[in-house]
Order: structure tokens, then sequence, then C-alpha cells
């Protein structure tokens, strides 16, 4: 059950992510952003949309389960799988958002991936 808490922490995390990043990618920046009034006005744009607001809420959702992780974990012990986050973040991405696959992100990935299971396990 306690795994569930740093579950939710990662679903949570990881959506906010690509939320935003497939919204703000969709409403676009207007190109006529000349001036500092131009700017706030994007930029209220973006705060006011209801799929961004909702990465937002999600923020604050993963970080309401991190709290109920500490509870459960020492933070040398939960940590590590936060480290999970980018990888699914790469994945989902890719899969998503038509981002750029490379061999270099995969073998980062895999090293942080290796990484979690050491310090989670030794």
């Amino acid at each position: 059950m306690k795994y569930l808490y740093i579950f939710g922490t990662l679903f949570f995390t990881v959506y906010g992510q690509i939320i935003l990043k497939w919204r703000i990618g969709k409403l676009g920046w207007h190109p006529n952003t000349e001036g500092i009034g131009a700017a706030v006005v994007n930029y209220l744009r973006f705060l006011f949309d209801p799929l961004i607001f909702s990465g937002f809420i999600s923020a604050f959702v993963a970080s309401v389960f991190w709290m109920l992780a500490m509870t459960k974990f020492e933070i040398t012990q939960a940590y590590p799988f936060m480290s999970i986050s980018p990888a699914l973040v790469f994945i989902l991405g890719i899969w998503l958002l038509g981002e750029t696959f490379s061999w270099g992100k995969v073998i980062g990935l895999a090293l942080i991936i290796i990484g979690v299971i050491v310090t989670v396990k030794l």
C-alpha cells in the first residue's frame, strides 16, 4: 500500500509535465508578441487554459502524495524512485508529443534506472 504514494507522486508529476508541454504547444505563442503587454496576454492565456490549470493542480496533488510517502519511507529510500519520472516523460514525450529519440537519451535513462535499483536494493 505504501508504494501507492510513490506511484501517485510519479503519476501526477509526469501527467503535469506532459499536459503542460502538450497544451502550450497546441496553444502556441502568438507571433505578435512584441512588448510586455502582448507577453502578459500570452501568459494569461496559458494560465487560464483548463488543461494547463490541471497540470498545476497535478503538481499540487503530486506534492500531497509525496508528503504521504514521507510518512511511510525514509527519504533516502523513496527519493530514488523519483528518478523514474524522466524515463516516463521521455517515453511519453516520444509516443504522445512526437519528440526526438536518441540512443544517448536511452543510455542515460538506463543508467538512471540502474542507479535507482542499486540505491533501493543495497
